[in-house]
């Protein structure tokens, strides 16, 4: 799978939304000295959920993916691209990165 076809993924796209859960997750674990336990308390789940979470075996729905950001205090900010342009922005700074 080329770049191009790995950008109009939505595996792609829902593994980088995953990514950046479990990152914020973690996060706000260890910024608040939090065990699974007192995180599964703060998000009103259990304990295996938020194993689940931190193993990054979930597909959510997106009102649970907003519930468990604003449960660590964050919100999720999207913003929508044309495909077409992303791709060109992408590529113009891969190329970038690659000729530095």
């Amino acid at each position: 799978m080329n770049r191009e076809e790995l950008l109009k993924s939505p595996v792609f796209w829902t593994t980088e939304l995953q990514m950046e859960l479990y990152r914020q997750i973690d996060s706000y674990m260890q910024t608040h000295s939090m065990n699974k336990a007192q995180l599964a308390a703060q998000l009103g789940c259990t304990k295996s959920y938020v194993s689940q979470l931190l193993a990054g075996n979930f597909d959510h729905k997106m009102s649970k993916f907003f519930e468990l950001t604003l449960a660590i205090g964050k919100i999720p900010e999207f913003t929508f691209h044309d495909v077409d342009e992303y791709i060109e922005e992408d590529n113009n700074t891969y190329e970038s990165v690659i000729l530095d």
